[in-house]
């Protein structure tokens, strides 16, 4: 699917997803990622939703941002508590859905100019 939604200057926006992919200003992206408004993280450790750990999430929690939402993939699993506690400690809010809701959420909250980050587990 490709979305639209106008872009200012350096921000980071989702401009289309599709199975096993994401384009971020319309460079394609085949591998798990952490979208911000000013970075791409392509090092992200989670390659999958069975392989999510507690340090992945942990790193995530260490990006700082208000609230972050975790794609889970095609469809919407929630992550076991143990491994969101990182995250609840750090007193950051987590949003879990789907890959597509998470890509639509995400360039919401940017145009909102909320502090957000948005991780993506493509497989």
């Amino acid at each position: 699917m490709k979305l639209h939604l106008s872009q200012t200057g350096s921000t980071n926006v989702i401009t289309g997803y599709g199975e096993g992919f994401i384009e971020v200003n319309k460079q394609r992206h085949e591998q798990s990622l952490v979208v911000m408004p000013e970075r791409v993280w392509l090092e992200w450790g989670a390659s999958s939703f069975e392989a999510l750990s507690a340090a992945d999430l942990a790193a995530l929690a260490d990006l700082k941002q208000e609230v972050i939402l975790l794609g889970t993939g095609r469809k919407l699993r929630f992550p076991r508590p143990e491994l969101m506690r990182p995250l609840v400690e750090a007193g950051v809010g987590l949003e879990v859905m789907d890959v597509a809701a998470a890509c639509r959420t995400y360039n919401i909250l940017v145009a909102e100019e909320r502090r957000v980050a948005v991780a993506l587990l493509l497989a």
